[in-house]
Parts: C-alpha cells; sequence; structure tokens
C-alpha cells in the first residue's frame, strides 16, 4: 500500500495573488522576493511607499509580478482597501502578516505609549490582516494560507523585551484560535517564528550618534546569537522566507494551526 499523497505537492504558486505587510525591507521583503519567484503575483504592502515599490520593483527585476501599496497597518480600514484591491486583480489566496516594531524597556520603565504602539502594529496589524484575508477568501470559496510572522521569543522570553515578546505571544494564539475557525473553509493559519535576523528592524538597537550602524556592536550580537545556535549562525531573511513559501504552497496542504521555527535551534520546546 502506497504511503504517497494523491498527488506530487507543488510549490509553484501561478495564478495566485499574495500580500505581504512589512515589505518594505527585511525578512517582509525577502518574503515578497520567494512568493513572487514561486509565481504569485505579490502586492507589497508596507508604511512606507517608497519602501513598498522598491521591493516590487525588485520582485518585478527577478521575472515576477508585483503592486505596491502604502498601508498603516494600525488602521483597519486601510488594510481592507488593501485587500479589496489585491482581491480584484487576481485569486488572493495567500497573506503574510510581517509588519513589525520592537521598543526596549524594562517592565517597570516600559510607558503606556510603547505599550500601546507594539500592540498596534504586532497584535492589531496582525489580527486586522487575517481579518481581511479570511473574509475575502471565505467570499472566494477557494480555500487560502494565512502566515503570521512572529518570533522565538515565544520559547524563551528576554529581558527589556516584554512588550514585543506579549505582542507576539498573543498574535500566536489568535492565530491557532483562527486556524479552528476556519479550517473547513480550506483556509489555513500558520505561524512562523524566526530567530534574531539582522534586519533594519533589528540594526536599530545599534544606531550611533550621526545615525550610523555601529558595526562593531552589531557584530558581537550576531557572534552572541550565533553562539546560542546549535548550528552557529544567525538566521537570514531567507530563512524565514522560504518556511512562509512552504506554508503557502500546496506541499504543505494539511498544516494548519502550527508554529514553524526556522532558527537553527536556538529554543526546542516540548
Amino acid at each position: 500500500m502506497s504511503l504517497a499523497p494523491p498527488s506530487t505537492p507543488s510549490f509553484d504558486l501561478s495564478g495566485r495573488t499574495a500580500a505581504v505587510t512589512g515589505a518594505g525591507g527585511g525578512i517582509g521583503r525577502a518574503v515578497a522576493l520567494a512568493l513572487g519567484e514561486a509565481g504569485a503575483t505579490v502586492w507589497c504592502l508596507d508604511r512606507s511607499g517608497d519602501l513598498a515599490g522598491i521591493t516590487a520593483d525588485l520582485v518585478r527585476t527577478a521575472g515576477g509580478a508585483a503592486e505596491w501599496r502604502a498601508v498603516d497597518v494600525t488602521r483597519s480600514a486601510e488594510v481592507d482597501d488593501a485587500a479589496d484591491a489585491a482581491a480584484a486583480t487576481g485569486d488572493l489566496r495567500i497573506w503574510v502578516n510581517c509588519a513589525g516594531i520592537m521598543t526596549y524597556a524594562k517592565v517597570v520603565d516600559l510607558t503606556e505609549d510603547d505599550l500601546d504602539a507594539v500592540l498596534a502594529v504586532n497584535f492589531k496589524g496582525t489580527v486586522f490582516g487575517a481579518q481581511a484575508a479570511a473574509r475575502r477568501m471565505i467570499a472566494a470559496g477557494t480555500g487560502g494560507s494565512i502566515v503570521n510572522v512572529a518570533s522565538a521569543i515565544l520559547d524563551g522570553p528576554q529581558p527589556r523585551m516584554a512588550a514585543y515578546g506579549a505582542s507576539k505571544a498573543a498574535a500566536s494564539h489568535f492565530s491557532r484560535t483562527l486556524a479552528m475557525e476556519v479550517g473547513k473553509r480550506g483556509i489555513r493559519v500558520n505561524v512562523v517564528a524566526p530567530g534574531w535576523t539582522r534586519t533594519p528592524m533589528t540594526e536599530s538597537q545599534f544606531i550611533g550618534p550621526e545615525g550610523e550602524v555601529d558595526e562593531g556592536a552589531a557584530g558581537q550580537t550576531v557572534d552572541m546569537m550565533a553562539s546560542f545556535t546549535p548550528l552557529r549562525r544567525v538566521a537570514e531573511p531567507a530563512d524565514s522566507a522560504l518556511a512562509v513559501l512552504w506554508l503557502a504552497s500546496d506541499a504543505a496542504a494539511f498544516v494548519t494551526g502550527q508554529t514553524i521555527r526556522p532558527h537553527g535551534g536556538v529554543t526546542m520546546p516540548w
């Protein structure tokens, strides 16, 4: 008796439309490129229209199809408008919530403004994006894949990152609940939890007095983070992008409600 699936799963996303928030750089840009190279028409969404446009140009240069739009994910109306635009141009079958921000403060020093800002982008932005995607996927009746980008901090709290960790934990729990609610519609919802990745967001820790990146400090952090990882390197944006590509594709057709950890084994939850 064969244990193989009825057909060979494919990573080909031709004919599908994908939307990626936070596509202006870092992991979001890498995700947009990976989905575009796999054949999807990619809507690059970012608070910075300029950066979203650059990503769209990179997707096109690589031979893919892309559009871009400036979107503040903390505003549900803007997210809905972007979802309508994406759905109008094709089969909106993939949505990736990658927009995120960090704040660094001890719990006793955390301000209400800090907390509101992080939760607005990392949690509410994920909710708004997933809602917009799920509603349109349900209406279309063709199923789909929603991928929410979290962090390895889900499994290992870190000092001065309580707000960031809590926002990612909230988004992760929300994702599992949504997976239960929309699974019968053929919609899969999963989480990607990367390890420490050098991106414009993480580089904000190393900005010197003249606005430049302190490469010495950045290098020390990279070396330290790599030393904690069994594979002895830090994550690259492409590591997360390939995990998202798998979850977006038919190769992961029976995967939902899961957290995929492309972080080199820095945490190993039981």
